[in-house]
């Protein structure tokens, strides 16, 4: 063998490499294919399992903070109900209270009223009793003065 028959070997071997080469990647490359097609649409599917139970556990747990949200919100309405009127009992309270004290007032008023009108009447009438004693004691003092 010389050296072109060993070149034409190599070349014949390297065109032989090249072409298994090429079969082998076109090959490879058409099992990629359907290995990525085949898990695309694996993972396409799971995604859209995913997506619905994620969806599905959103929908409840919006139910659920909506269900919380209504009973904050009666129990606000309850509170405020109570307030309101604990309100009103104190407002009545306090006016009853105040009528309480304003009647005890004019009570008391009237009986100071009373009882000066009484000792004004008093002093009236120990001043006419005074004066008449005066003009008593004045005319036996004249009586006397003359005798």
């Amino acid at each position: 063998m010389d050296e072109n028959d060993f070149k034409r070997l190599l070349e014949a071997s390297a065109a032989e490499t090249q072409r298994r080469f090429d079969e082998t990647a076109e090959r490879l490359a058409g099992e990629m294919r359907t290995f990525v097609d085949a898990n695309a649409a694996e993972t396409r599917q799971l995604f859209e399992k995913t997506a619905k139970e994620l969806r599905l556990h959103f929908d409840v747990t919006a139910e659920e903070m909506k269900h919380e949200v209504q009973l904050v919100a009666e129990r606000v309405i309850m509170v405020d109900e109570r307030l309101t009127r604990e309100a009103a009992d104190i407002r009545a309270a306090m006016n009853q209270g105040f009528a309480d004290t304003q009647a005890m007032i004019k009570f008391s008023h009237a009986e100071l009223d009373r009882r000066i009108h009484a000792v004004e009447e008093k002093a009236r009438t120990l001043e006419e009793s005074v004066h008449r004693l005066q003009a008593r004691m004045d005319r036996l003092e004249a009586m006397t003065a003359t005798q």
